[in-house]
Protein backbone atom coordinates (compact mmCIF):
# COMPACT_ATOMS: atom_id res chain seq x y z
CA UNK A 1 0.00 0.00 0.00
CA UNK A 2 1.27 3.48 -0.83
CA UNK A 3 1.99 5.89 1.96
CA UNK A 4 -0.85 8.45 1.63
CA UNK A 5 1.48 11.27 2.60
CA UNK A 6 3.72 10.48 -0.35
CA UNK A 7 0.94 11.41 -2.77
CA UNK A 8 1.44 15.09 -1.99
CA UNK A 9 5.02 15.06 -3.25
CA UNK A 10 4.07 14.80 -6.92
CA UNK A 11 2.86 17.91 -8.73
CA UNK A 12 0.56 15.98 -11.07
CA UNK A 13 -3.13 16.30 -10.23
CA UNK A 14 -5.37 13.42 -11.29
CA UNK A 15 -9.07 13.86 -11.98
CA UNK A 16 -11.78 11.21 -12.17
CA UNK A 17 -13.76 11.73 -15.36
CA UNK A 18 -17.56 12.12 -15.36
CA UNK A 19 -18.71 8.82 -16.87
CA UNK A 20 -22.49 9.04 -16.97
CA UNK A 21 -24.16 6.11 -15.25
CA UNK A 22 -20.88 4.89 -13.74
CA UNK A 23 -18.99 7.45 -11.65
CA UNK A 24 -21.87 8.53 -9.40
CA UNK A 25 -21.15 9.21 -5.74
CA UNK A 26 -21.56 5.63 -4.53
CA UNK A 27 -18.96 4.46 -7.01
CA UNK A 28 -16.64 7.40 -6.31
CA UNK A 29 -16.73 6.88 -2.55
CA UNK A 30 -16.16 3.15 -2.78
CA UNK A 31 -13.41 3.61 -5.34
CA UNK A 32 -11.32 6.09 -3.35
CA UNK A 33 -11.74 3.93 -0.24
CA UNK A 34 -9.85 1.12 -1.97
CA UNK A 35 -7.57 2.90 -4.45
CA UNK A 36 -5.35 5.96 -4.11
CA UNK A 37 -4.11 8.73 -6.38
CA UNK A 38 -7.31 10.51 -7.47
CA UNK A 39 -7.39 14.13 -6.28
CA UNK A 40 -10.82 15.28 -7.41
CA UNK A 41 -13.67 14.51 -9.79
CA UNK A 42 -16.09 16.18 -12.13
CA UNK A 43 -19.51 14.75 -11.36
CA UNK A 44 -21.59 13.30 -14.22
CA UNK A 45 -23.69 16.01 -15.85
CA UNK A 46 -27.10 17.18 -14.77
CA UNK A 47 -29.47 19.14 -16.99
CA UNK A 48 -29.54 22.89 -16.43
CA UNK A 49 -32.99 24.33 -15.76
CA UNK A 50 -34.58 27.61 -14.78
CA UNK A 51 -34.60 28.38 -11.07
CA UNK A 52 -38.36 27.77 -10.93
CA UNK A 53 -37.96 24.26 -12.38
CA UNK A 54 -34.68 23.17 -10.82
CA UNK A 55 -34.97 21.23 -7.57
CA UNK A 56 -31.50 20.48 -6.10
CA UNK A 57 -33.01 17.84 -3.78
CA UNK A 58 -33.47 15.58 -6.81
CA UNK A 59 -29.70 15.25 -7.26
CA UNK A 60 -28.19 13.19 -4.41
CA UNK A 61 -25.00 12.91 -6.45
CA UNK A 62 -24.34 16.53 -5.49
CA UNK A 63 -25.33 16.37 -1.82
CA UNK A 64 -22.28 17.53 0.19
CA UNK A 65 -22.78 14.68 2.68
CA UNK A 66 -22.35 12.24 -0.21
CA UNK A 67 -19.07 13.79 -1.30
CA UNK A 68 -17.00 13.93 1.87
CA UNK A 69 -14.45 11.46 0.47
CA UNK A 70 -13.53 13.29 -2.73
CA UNK A 71 -13.85 16.93 -3.86
CA UNK A 72 -16.16 17.31 -6.86
CA UNK A 73 -17.13 19.91 -9.40
CA UNK A 74 -20.76 19.76 -10.58
CA UNK A 75 -21.13 19.53 -14.35
CA UNK A 76 -24.02 21.05 -16.29
CA UNK A 77 -25.50 20.09 -19.63
CA UNK A 78 -27.55 22.61 -21.56
CA UNK A 79 -27.61 25.39 -24.14
CA UNK A 80 -29.56 28.17 -22.42
CA UNK A 81 -27.39 30.92 -20.91
CA UNK A 82 -30.14 31.86 -18.44
CA UNK A 83 -30.84 28.29 -17.33
CA UNK A 84 -27.17 27.50 -16.85
CA UNK A 85 -26.57 30.64 -14.78
CA UNK A 86 -29.71 30.06 -12.70
CA UNK A 87 -28.82 26.42 -12.01
CA UNK A 88 -25.38 27.51 -10.87
CA UNK A 89 -26.86 30.09 -8.51
CA UNK A 90 -29.31 27.59 -7.01
CA UNK A 91 -26.56 25.01 -6.38
CA UNK A 92 -24.26 27.68 -5.01
CA UNK A 93 -26.90 28.99 -2.62
CA UNK A 94 -28.15 25.53 -1.59
CA UNK A 95 -24.95 23.52 -1.28
CA UNK A 96 -22.17 26.10 -1.41
CA UNK A 97 -20.47 24.88 -4.59
CA UNK A 98 -18.15 27.53 -5.96
CA UNK A 99 -16.88 25.72 -9.08
CA UNK A 100 -18.94 24.52 -12.04
CA UNK A 101 -18.16 22.82 -15.33
CA UNK A 102 -20.13 23.06 -18.58
CA UNK A 103 -20.14 20.00 -20.84
CA UNK A 104 -19.81 20.86 -24.53
CA UNK A 105 -17.87 17.69 -25.29
CA UNK A 106 -20.36 14.82 -24.98
CA UNK A 107 -20.59 13.24 -28.48
CA UNK A 108 -23.59 10.95 -27.93
CA UNK A 109 -26.17 11.38 -30.68
CA UNK A 110 -29.15 11.74 -28.32
CA UNK A 111 -27.36 14.67 -26.69
CA UNK A 112 -25.94 16.26 -29.84
CA UNK A 113 -29.21 16.31 -31.75
CA UNK A 114 -30.69 18.45 -28.98
CA UNK A 115 -27.92 20.99 -29.56
CA UNK A 116 -26.28 20.05 -26.28
CA UNK A 117 -22.91 18.62 -25.40
CA UNK A 118 -20.67 18.64 -28.46
CA UNK A 119 -23.67 19.79 -30.48
CA UNK A 120 -23.04 23.27 -29.06
CA UNK A 121 -19.54 23.58 -30.52
CA UNK A 122 -20.56 24.68 -34.05
CA UNK A 123 -22.23 27.73 -32.44
CA UNK A 124 -19.50 29.96 -30.95
CA UNK A 125 -21.95 32.82 -30.39
CA UNK A 126 -23.94 30.57 -28.08
CA UNK A 127 -20.82 29.43 -26.22
CA UNK A 128 -19.78 33.03 -25.68
CA UNK A 129 -23.30 33.97 -24.58
CA UNK A 130 -23.29 31.25 -21.91
CA UNK A 131 -19.86 32.24 -20.60
CA UNK A 132 -20.85 35.91 -20.55
CA UNK A 133 -24.12 35.17 -18.71
CA UNK A 134 -22.38 33.03 -16.11
CA UNK A 135 -19.69 35.65 -15.62
CA UNK A 136 -22.16 38.50 -15.20
CA UNK A 137 -24.92 36.72 -13.23
CA UNK A 138 -22.94 34.43 -10.88
CA UNK A 139 -19.98 34.81 -8.56
CA UNK A 140 -18.58 31.30 -9.02
CA UNK A 141 -15.68 29.76 -10.92
CA UNK A 142 -16.56 28.35 -14.32
CA UNK A 143 -14.84 25.84 -16.59
CA UNK A 144 -15.58 24.01 -19.83
CA UNK A 145 -15.15 20.41 -20.94
CA UNK A 146 -14.89 20.28 -24.73
CA UNK A 147 -13.55 18.46 -27.75
CA UNK A 148 -11.56 19.70 -30.73
CA UNK A 149 -14.90 20.39 -32.38
CA UNK A 150 -18.05 18.61 -33.46
CA UNK A 151 -17.33 18.39 -37.18
CA UNK A 152 -14.18 20.47 -37.65
CA UNK A 153 -11.24 21.59 -35.48
CA UNK A 154 -11.97 25.17 -36.58
CA UNK A 155 -14.94 25.08 -34.22
CA UNK A 156 -12.72 24.47 -31.19
CA UNK A 157 -10.17 27.06 -32.27
CA UNK A 158 -12.93 29.64 -32.76
CA UNK A 159 -14.27 28.96 -29.26
CA UNK A 160 -10.83 29.28 -27.67
CA UNK A 161 -10.30 32.59 -29.48
CA UNK A 162 -13.69 33.91 -28.36
CA UNK A 163 -13.07 33.02 -24.72
CA UNK A 164 -9.65 34.61 -24.23
CA UNK A 165 -11.12 37.69 -22.54
CA UNK A 166 -13.27 35.72 -20.07
CA UNK A 167 -12.18 34.44 -16.64
CA UNK A 168 -12.38 30.71 -17.39
CA UNK A 169 -11.02 28.56 -14.55
CA UNK A 170 -9.75 25.79 -16.84
CA UNK A 171 -10.60 24.02 -20.08
CA UNK A 172 -10.73 20.25 -20.20
CA UNK A 173 -10.00 19.04 -23.74
CA UNK A 174 -10.63 15.62 -25.26
CA UNK A 175 -8.53 15.33 -28.47
CA UNK A 176 -11.22 14.01 -30.82
CA UNK A 177 -13.99 15.51 -32.89
CA UNK A 178 -17.52 14.76 -31.78
CA UNK A 179 -18.28 12.84 -34.98
CA UNK A 180 -15.53 10.39 -34.05
CA UNK A 181 -17.22 9.49 -30.75
CA UNK A 182 -14.53 7.34 -29.06
CA UNK A 183 -13.27 5.61 -32.20
CA UNK A 184 -9.75 5.70 -33.56
CA UNK A 185 -6.77 7.37 -31.97
CA UNK A 186 -6.77 10.73 -30.23
CA UNK A 187 -5.54 13.57 -32.45
CA UNK A 188 -2.50 14.79 -30.53
CA UNK A 189 -1.17 16.97 -33.35
CA UNK A 190 -4.35 19.06 -33.34
CA UNK A 191 -4.43 19.01 -29.56
CA UNK A 192 -0.93 20.47 -29.60
CA UNK A 193 -2.25 23.38 -31.66
CA UNK A 194 -4.91 23.99 -29.00
CA UNK A 195 -2.29 23.55 -26.27
CA UNK A 196 -0.15 26.28 -27.83
CA UNK A 197 -3.13 28.55 -28.56
CA UNK A 198 -5.00 28.94 -25.29
CA UNK A 199 -3.72 30.85 -22.24
CA UNK A 200 -6.01 28.85 -19.97
CA UNK A 201 -5.05 25.96 -17.73
CA UNK A 202 -5.69 22.74 -19.63
CA UNK A 203 -6.94 19.50 -18.16
CA UNK A 204 -6.08 16.72 -20.61
CA UNK A 205 -8.71 14.01 -21.11
CA UNK A 206 -8.56 11.06 -23.45
CA UNK A 207 -7.22 7.51 -23.75
CA UNK A 208 -4.78 7.38 -20.85
CA UNK A 209 -4.77 3.61 -20.43
CA UNK A 210 -1.30 2.86 -19.08
CA UNK A 211 1.93 4.31 -17.74
CA UNK A 212 3.66 4.39 -21.12
CA UNK A 213 0.87 6.49 -22.60
CA UNK A 214 0.92 8.89 -19.66
CA UNK A 215 4.70 9.31 -19.81
CA UNK A 216 4.52 10.08 -23.52
CA UNK A 217 1.82 12.69 -23.03
CA UNK A 218 3.60 14.25 -20.07
CA UNK A 219 6.82 14.57 -22.06
CA UNK A 220 5.04 16.00 -25.09
CA UNK A 221 2.93 18.49 -23.11
CA UNK A 222 5.11 19.48 -20.13
CA UNK A 223 2.99 22.49 -19.13
CA UNK A 224 0.00 20.28 -18.30
CA UNK A 225 -0.24 19.30 -14.65
CA UNK A 226 -3.88 18.18 -14.60
CA UNK A 227 -4.88 14.87 -16.16
CA UNK A 228 -8.32 13.28 -16.36
CA UNK A 229 -8.68 9.51 -16.12
CA UNK A 230 -11.85 7.89 -17.43
CA UNK A 231 -12.14 4.56 -19.17
CA UNK A 232 -8.50 3.82 -18.44
CA UNK A 233 -8.89 3.89 -14.66
CA UNK A 234 -12.05 1.77 -14.77
CA UNK A 235 -10.12 -0.82 -16.77
CA UNK A 236 -7.21 -0.59 -14.35
CA UNK A 237 -8.22 0.81 -10.94
CA UNK A 238 -4.53 1.00 -9.94
CA UNK A 239 -3.66 3.42 -12.76
CA UNK A 240 -3.67 6.59 -10.64
CA UNK A 241 -1.35 4.96 -8.11
CA UNK A 242 0.99 3.93 -10.92
CA UNK A 243 1.07 7.48 -12.28
CA UNK A 244 1.76 8.92 -8.83
CA UNK A 245 4.63 6.48 -8.39
CA UNK A 246 6.38 7.92 -11.46
CA UNK A 247 7.21 10.90 -9.26
CA UNK A 248 8.36 8.78 -6.33
CA UNK A 249 11.82 7.52 -5.55
CA UNK A 250 12.59 4.08 -4.16
CA UNK A 251 9.13 2.84 -5.10
CA UNK A 252 8.74 -0.12 -7.41
CA UNK A 253 6.27 0.60 -10.21
CA UNK A 254 3.03 -1.39 -10.06
CA UNK A 255 3.04 -2.67 -13.61
CA UNK A 256 1.96 -6.09 -12.31
CA UNK A 257 -1.31 -4.78 -10.91
CA UNK A 258 -3.07 -8.07 -11.43
CA UNK A 259 -2.88 -10.59 -9.80
CA UNK A 260 -0.52 -9.04 -7.19
CA UNK A 261 -3.28 -6.62 -6.15
CA UNK A 262 -6.04 -9.09 -6.86
CA UNK A 263 -7.47 -9.06 -3.36
CA UNK A 264 -7.69 -5.27 -3.23
CA UNK A 265 -9.77 -5.40 -6.39
CA UNK A 266 -11.89 -8.26 -5.04
CA UNK A 267 -12.60 -6.33 -1.83
CA UNK A 268 -13.58 -3.26 -3.82
CA UNK A 269 -15.78 -5.20 -6.22
CA UNK A 270 -17.58 -7.17 -3.54
CA UNK A 271 -18.23 -4.07 -1.45
CA UNK A 272 -19.55 -2.14 -4.42
CA UNK A 273 -21.73 -5.06 -5.54
CA UNK A 274 -23.28 -5.31 -2.08
CA UNK A 275 -23.81 -1.56 -2.04
CA UNK A 276 -25.65 -1.68 -5.36
CA UNK A 277 -27.96 -4.37 -4.01
CA UNK A 278 -28.89 -2.23 -1.01
CA UNK A 279 -29.79 0.68 -3.30
CA UNK A 280 -31.41 -1.05 -6.26
CA UNK A 281 -33.23 -4.25 -7.14
CA UNK A 282 -31.27 -7.20 -8.53
CA UNK A 283 -32.15 -6.47 -12.16
CA UNK A 284 -30.92 -2.87 -12.03
CA UNK A 285 -27.85 -3.81 -9.97
CA UNK A 286 -26.96 -6.53 -12.47
CA UNK A 287 -27.22 -4.07 -15.35
CA UNK A 288 -24.87 -1.67 -13.58
CA UNK A 289 -22.34 -4.43 -12.92
CA UNK A 290 -22.48 -5.65 -16.51
CA UNK A 291 -21.66 -2.12 -17.67
CA UNK A 292 -18.59 -2.16 -15.43
CA UNK A 293 -17.46 -5.55 -16.67
CA UNK A 294 -16.97 -4.13 -20.14
CA UNK A 295 -14.05 -2.36 -18.45
CA UNK A 296 -13.05 -4.83 -15.72
CA UNK A 297 -12.66 -7.54 -18.36
CA UNK A 298 -9.48 -5.77 -19.49
CA UNK A 299 -7.97 -6.09 -16.01
CA UNK A 300 -8.74 -9.81 -15.95
CA UNK A 301 -7.73 -10.36 -19.57
CA UNK A 302 -11.11 -11.85 -20.47
CA UNK A 303 -11.47 -12.72 -24.13
CA UNK A 304 -14.35 -11.44 -26.27
CA UNK A 305 -16.20 -14.75 -26.20
CA UNK A 306 -15.70 -15.15 -22.46
CA UNK A 307 -17.05 -11.66 -21.78
CA UNK A 308 -19.98 -12.26 -24.12
CA UNK A 309 -20.98 -15.40 -22.19
CA UNK A 310 -20.67 -13.53 -18.92
CA UNK A 311 -22.90 -10.68 -20.11
CA UNK A 312 -25.56 -13.13 -21.28
CA UNK A 313 -26.26 -14.15 -17.67
CA UNK A 314 -29.52 -12.59 -16.50
CA UNK A 315 -29.63 -13.85 -12.92
CA UNK A 316 -27.78 -11.80 -10.31
CA UNK A 317 -26.82 -14.76 -8.12
CA UNK A 318 -25.48 -16.76 -11.06
CA UNK A 319 -23.57 -13.74 -12.35
CA UNK A 320 -22.07 -13.10 -8.91
CA UNK A 321 -20.98 -16.73 -8.54
CA UNK A 322 -19.40 -16.78 -12.01
CA UNK A 323 -17.49 -13.58 -11.29
CA UNK A 324 -16.18 -14.89 -7.99
CA UNK A 325 -14.86 -18.01 -9.70
CA UNK A 326 -12.96 -15.86 -12.16
CA UNK A 327 -11.62 -13.58 -9.44
CA UNK A 328 -10.44 -16.44 -7.22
Amino acid sequence: MLNPKSLNLYTVKLWLAPLYGITHYNFRNCFVKHFQGIDCAIAPFIAAKSKTQFNPQKYPDLFPKNNASLPIIPQLMGNSPVEIAETINVLNETYGYEQFNWNIGCPMSQIVRKKRGCGVMPFPDLVEAVVNEVGSKTSTHFSIKMRLGMFDLKEGLEILQRLTTYPIDFICIHPRLGIHQYDGNVDLDTFELFYNTTPYKIVYSGDIYNIECFKYLQNRFPKIENWMLGRGIIQNPFLAEQIVEIGQTNVQSRQDTYPSNKFRFINFYNEYSELLLTLRNEKIALGALKELWHYFSVLLNLGTDELKKLLQINDFKTFHERINKKLL
